[in-house]
């Protein structure tokens, strides 16, 4: 809805104080990718100490930060890199302590010193070794994913959101082998009920958001369809992941988010290389397909080679000063699609024979490629200040969708290409953090057709001659050449004080960003004509008018499909934002987490658009028409004059949390907290609205070589096939199809969610349990639905789908936007995590997650679907992707009594999502989540549908030198359980995942 201009006064003033406040200091940083240490210092009786000196030296860099305790003994340290730290605290009178600390990335390690009375020491202190960091004192719902869980737990692709599924609620797609070239399974992760568009990764603070693409694929840029990874895992030095309550500083997100940290080098040289390999004989097939191969001996296990290979480095340029770190990862794949094609026998149809489709047959190669590139330099300025300077790039080509009866003619190269490179400056002077950045991105998707040129042939199965099994064909260029790039400069600037102290403790941060996006879509749909083939043709595929059906024998098309027109759209974008938020602690038990965020964007729709005359006219004169549309469109929501679309200034986001602890030990902590949460509609979605009148989707209908030319029609030309100027002319002939008219509606909502959580937390020595509730509602999802389409009398005991009103005055389709989706997620979830611990020569680590949740989605039938067929009130609330519980644990264990051998392992259970029994397109019989699926034995008896357990084994060699040499053997679902797919019967239809593949790999490190 519209918002009143005393509301975009108050937005723009938010924003303008936050500027003044921030940029006016020196120079700082953007998105948490640090973490702090907070806590106490006081004497042997609790007296508060004020004025005690504290370092935290990093271990790995050699760089020192230094405060001191005010008079209550309270001392902050935000802002400090990942990493091991000895942290050390002196005091006039007292013996100076030392204690050896990890910080982890986006948390605050709590660290009190009670010092005991004693004389001045001079000389170095005694640093203790302390427990595993164990973070209590938060009311995040978050889960820290180590550098040793990164390094040894067992991935299938060295993604590193694979390991994002540690985290209760969080789901990841899987790595396929078996699906093979044509069926890509995106990389991406959700959580709750809403769907992947709906996150957000940051890696050192910058934003990898795909705001152009995907509306429902993904919110990562790069993973709405490709198999590859956004950022080389070797460069990844630890990450978090929040899926509740994270706070007012994160941005771009109604779900969960990923904020990562990436490695810096040391004061030391190190470095290490990689390398591993699957194929064919590694990979056991699934039962599926081992049927289909028992009935079909065409049928083939395709062939298949993987390399992942790497390597890093990093040390010092200049000692203590400056520091340099680089990786390089490579996803080298080559997968094999059978091309089978059958046509029917010789003679049967002389036009096919010569097409030669049997030519076209064979165990063809779909290759894959990707190159990661990371590079860092880090400078260490002095005790007050720090620099970076990095630089990642991925390219990456993809040649797949053929296969079957689609030729590799046909195939499209999906190329991904993203650069980003942050310039970070940090500033710590007494209680003040200073942090700021500039990021440049650009992403750019790029599917084209792989063999440019050649017109697409589609030929339809052929049933009515000699009961032959030709089951149809595709020769011919890809249809479609798309070119999607989001460039973007952003400005970050936060600021965090730790000077006040009314009422008890502040850390009070303030931030403001502004991101200059640039938009260039080149979407030539349609780009390649379509020219479709059959024996026997009905008289609504000819357009013939007469009573059919007609014998086409595939001498002739009997109609062709392409689009002419600009396929070209620029735009550019700005997004503010500005946070402030106070982390207070009334007591050292109590601390309250305040905050509020405010959004706004300057074109995140077309507010310029002007409706067509073309368009206005034919609505002006038959809106109330019930042979064009079932129910007249509401024309002042849905037509503009480029001034009546407005900007949403209303995107405030109060975020509150609380922890509070029952103990002086802090070893048992109640935690809750609230928020709202906006996230972005994407851009994509309207450029439609121009392309599809623009550039329309023609379709010609030719004659039957046998019949006469009927109005509609026309006579078939040999030139059409190879000369697209002869084509372009049947454009002006007026024997072409109508224009679809897409129509987004003024006051259209950024999507957000609403959520809330309550619980406790427990320390048990190096091992930290939590339960917590918690509830997440979405809000205005983005959905796309048919206005002259609807269903017959919906809700009554002769409710049917669909009627299609086929008058629609020249336009072929009325595409109408809605603000109608929303979704429920409730939850039980428990984690429970040990991080991993080394005494002497063996260690371990692991953690176990339970999730018990519900899944709801109304207004479309998935949380990632962007058309709801025919419209959102005729899909009512009902279970998605709702499955009751998920275990997953996961271990890091260093063999006792075997020198050098460490075993690690990931597993996942989960009781399976319901699926409905019936369709809801015949809603007497529909049962939404009516079936469960059938539940097996592995642990508990019979309580699982979904089971996977991956395994690692490394050998570490004895070291030469400063090198240390690995085997690694990696086997994935090691038990080869069969995880299905259902369509509400228990006969299944799919597989969730692979069967066992085992990889094999090295090592080495200096």
């Amino acid at each position: 809805m519209s918002r009143s201009p005393s509301f975009a006064q108050l937005g723009r003033g938010l924003f303008l104080s936050f500027v003044l406040v921030t940029f006016a200091a020196p120079a700082a940083f953007s998105q948490t990718s640090t973490g702090s240490i907070r806590g106490y210092v006081k004497d042997a009786s609790g007296a508060p100490l004020g004025g005690a000196a504290i370092e935290a030296r990093n271990e790995q860099s050699g760089v020192s930060r230094t405060t001191n305790s005010q008079p209550d003994g309270s001392y902050a340290l935000p802002g400090l890199v990942p990493g091991a730290y000895n942290l050390t605290t002196r005091h006039i009178g007292h013996t100076a302590q030392g204690r050896r600390v990890a910080v982890q990335i986006g948390a605050s390690l709590l660290v009190d010193f009670a010092l005991q009375a004693g004389a001045v020491e001079v000389a170095g202190v005694t640093v203790q070794a302390a427990a595993p960091t164990v973070e209590t004192r938060t009311s995040e719902i978050a889960t820290n994913v180590s550098a040793q869980q990164i390094q040894n737990l067992p991935t299938p692709s060295r993604n590193f959101l694979d390991l994002a599924a540690l985290a209760p609620g969080v789901t990841v797609s899987p790595d396929f082998v078996n699906l093979g070239a044509n069926n890509i399974t995106a990389r991406t992760f959700t959580s709750g009920a809403q769907g992947p568009a709906e996150v957000n990764v940051f890696v050192d603070g910058a934003s990898l958001k795909n705001d152009l693409t995907g509306n429902g694929a993904s919110g990562v840029a790069g993973q709405d369809a490709s198999r590859g990874n956004p950022f080389p895992r070797n460069a990844i030095q630890e990450y978090r992941v929040i899926t509740q309550n994270f706070k007012a500083e994160y941005q771009n997100a109604s779900s969960a988010i990923i904020t990562a940290t990436t490695k810096s080098g040391g004061s030391v040289w190190s470095g290490d290389a990689f390398v591993t390999y699957e194929n064919k004989d590694l990979v056991a097939l699934d039962s599926i397909t081992i049927a289909k191969m028992a009935k079909d001996t065409n049928v083939k296990k395709p062939d298949y080679t993987r390399y992942l290979l790497g390597g890093s480095v990093g040390g010092p340029l200049i000692r203590d000063k400056l520091f340099f770190f680089g990786s390089y990862e490579g996803n080298y794949q080559n997968r094999a699609n059978i091309v089978n094609i059958t046509p029917p026998p010789t003679g049967t149809f002389d036009s096919l024979d010569a097409v030669g489709l049997k030519n076209f047959n064979g165990n063809i190669t779909s290759p894959f490629r990707e190159t990661l590139l990371f590079g860092k330099l880090t400078y260490n300025k002095g005790s007050h200040s720090t620099a970076e300077l990095s630089v990642s790039n991925r390219h990456e080509t993809d040649v797949r969708d053929f296969g079957g009866g689609i030729a590799f003619q046909s195939a499209i190269n999906y190329r991904n290409n993203m650069l980003t490179s942050v310039l970070k400056y940090n500033y710590f002077s007494g209680a003040w953090l200073d942090e700021a950045s500039v990021t440049y991105t650009n992403f750019k998707r790029n599917p084209s057709p792989n063999t440019p040129g050649l017109a697409h042939r589609t030929f339809g199965a052929s049933p009515s001659k000699n009961n032959n099994n030709f089951g149809g064909a595709d020769i011919g260029s890809n249809l479609s050449d798309q070119d999607f790039t989001q460039k973007g400069i952003g400005l970050r600037n936060n600021v965090t004080y730790t000077g006040f102290h009314g009422g008890g403790d502040h850390v009070i941060k303030a931030g403001a960003t502004a991101n200059f996006l640039t938009f260039d879509i080149n979407k030539a749909n349609n780009d390649t004509p379509q020219f479709f083939y059959d024996d026997t043709v009905n008289a609504g595929q000819s357009n013939c008018g007469c009573a059919g059906p007609l014998a086409y024998n595939y001498r002739v098309p009997y109609q062709v499909q392409f689009a002419t027109g600009d396929p070209l759209v620029n735009a550019h974008n700005a997004q503010i934002g500005a946070f402030l938020q106070d982390d207070w602690s009334p007591s050292s038990r109590l601390t309250l987490n305040l905050g509020i965020r405010w959004d706004f964007e300057t074109h995140m729709f077309n507010y310029d658009y002007v409706t067509p005359d073309t368009v206005r006219n034919v609505f002006r004169q038959y809106n109330n028409d019930p042979t064009f549309l079932p129910a007249p469109i509401d024309t002042a929501e849905y037509f503009t004059d480029g001034t009546q679309r407005h900007k949403f200034y209303g995107a405030y986001q109060p975020r509150l949390g609380f922890s509070y602890a029952l103990d002086n030990e802090n070893k048992t902590t109640l935690f809750g907290g609230w928020g709202l949460y906006y996230d972005r509609s994407f851009f994509d979605v309207s450029v439609d609205e121009k392309l599809k009148l623009r550039r329309p989707l023609w379709t010609v209908y030719f004659a039957d070589p046998d019949s006469a030319v009927r109005p509609g029609q026309v006579r078939w030309d040999g030139r059409y096939l190879t000369n697209p100027a002869a084509l372009d002319s049947l454009v002006t002939t007026g024997q072409t199809g109508g224009k679809e008219v897409w129509l987004i509606g003024n006051h259209t909502k950024a999507p957000h969610s609403g959520q809330w959580n309550v619980g406790v937390r427990h320390a048990f020595g190096d091992v930290s349990v939590s339960a917590a509730y918690v509830g997440v509602r979405g809000y205005d999802g983005f959905v796309l639905y048919w206005a002259n389409i609807t269903w017959k009398n919906f809700g009554t005991p002769t409710s049917q789908c669909c009627t299609f009103l086929g008058n629609q005055h020249g336009f072929s389709n009325i595409i109408v936007s809605s603000n109608a989706v929303k979704t429920w997620y409730d939850a039980l979830q428990v984690q429970i995590v040990r991080p991993y611990k080394r005494v002497g020569n063996w260690g371990w680590g692991g953690g176990l997650t339970f999730t018990s949740g519900q899944r709801s989605v109304q207004g479309n039938d998935n949380a990632d679907d962007e058309l709801a067929f025919p419209q959102p009130q005729f899909i009512v609330k009902h279970p998605t992707n709702d499955e009751k519980s998920r275990v997953v644990a996961n271990w890091i264990v260093d063999l006792p009594f075997a020198y050098g051998i460490q075993f690690s392992g990931l597993m996942t259970l989960g009781s399976g999502p319901r699926y409905d029994v019936g369709g809801r397109f015949s809603p007497n019989s529909w049962v939404p989540g009516g079936f469960s699926p059938p539940q097996y034995p592995f642990i508990i008896p019979g309580a699982w549908a979904y089971r996977d357990v991956d395994l690692t084994l490394t050998k570490d060699f004895p070291q030469f030198g400063r090198g240390t040499l690995s085997v690694r053997v990696d086997v994935f679902n090691v038990f080869n359980f069969q995880n299905f797919t259902y369509g509400g019967t228990p006969t299944p239809t799919g597989l969730l995942s692979d069967g066992r593949r085992v990889q094999i790999g090295t090592d080495f490190s200096f």
